[in-house]
């Protein structure tokens, strides 16, 4: 394959990340494509291998989004590794999770990453994101009555922006050559427990925000009872697991290796989406 200019597909288009990569290559003159079921430059599915080739013509570069609330998914990535191979792809960055080479066998995070280091055909570079800060201003980790609900034992947590995330990823799609074969393990600068999430989001806010601890499988049980599928217990057992024994993330200084600037604080972030919180209290 020959193109006239490097281009990117980016899965998962419409998602955290994805929407911040594409403003980015955009902004620097560099073509992409994104990918979703919704919202994206074109349609792609990880139920519909149908789906793969539209996405992967005349793509060089792939940022694999993977299928999300899910445990098992290697054998759809390797199909997808396959076809990106024989589409011409030089370059994959993967959007994993922190210490996910040592993820359980429950949960397909460390064979996914040895799917995609192994493919010769393409170089790659992996990325394994702290639990990410956008949980707590979203659907996934709420504020709910003024209370923030969670397993951690008074574990910390290093958390990182979704906006590092995306600006570390579009450097090594941008110039693969140059992080190619490498592991990045992103975190924002501080390790803070969830009292600090709770009395932060408060002070920004000028609402009263607790914290409280409950049981781990009490959690996780709400957690199905709300919606989220069985299937994903095991990897909401691990996420939660490493923060109750003390081995939650701690601060490293890749982001700012990086991208040059430091990673954003905890309270940056909830400046900067403080409306998260005020709006529900509005309502």
């Amino acid at each position: 394959m020959t193109l006239t200019s490097p281009t990117t597909l980016i899965l998962g288009g419409s998602g955290r990340t994805g929407t911040i990569i594409a403003k980015e290559m955009a902004d620097r003159g560099a073509r992409s494509r994104t990918a979703s079921r919704h919202g994206s430059d074109v349609f792609f599915d990880w139920d519909d291998p149908a789906t793969y080739a539209d996405a992967l013509e005349e793509v060089d570069r792939v940022y694999l989004v993977t299928p999300v609330m899910r445990v098992r998914y290697a054998d759809q990535v390797a199909m997808f590794l396959a076809q990106a191979e024989s589409a011409g792809v030089r370059h994959v960055t993967l959007p994993s999770t922190y210490n996910g080479d040592l993820a359980p066998d429950e949960v397909d995070v460390a064979a996914v990453e040895t799917l995609v280091a192994s493919r010769k055909a393409f170089a790659h570079s992996i990325l394994r994101p702290a639990w990410v800060m956008q949980n707590f201003a979203d659907n996934h980790l709420p504020v709910i009555n003024g209370t923030l609900v969670v397993p951690s034992r008074g574990g910390s947590e290093s958390f990182v922006d979704a906006a590092d995330i995306a600006a570390v990823a579009a450097e090594t799609l941008l110039h693969p050559e140059a992080h190619a074969g490498a592991s990045y393990a992103l975190t924002g600068p501080q390790a803070i427990t969830f009292d600090d999430v709770a009395a932060i989001i408060a002070s920004v806010s000028g609402q009263p925000v607790a914290y409280q601890d409950i049981d781990q499988e009490i959690w996780i049980n709400g957690a199905i009872a709300a919606g989220v599928t069985g299937d994903y217990a095991p990897m909401l057992r691990w996420l939660t697991g490493a923060i109750i024994a003390g081995n939650g993330s701690t601060p490293t200084g890749d982001v700012a290796a990086i991208i040059g600037r430091p990673a954003t604080s905890f309270e940056a972030f909830a400046k900067r989406n403080v409306a998260a919180w005020t709006a529900r209290e509005d309502k």
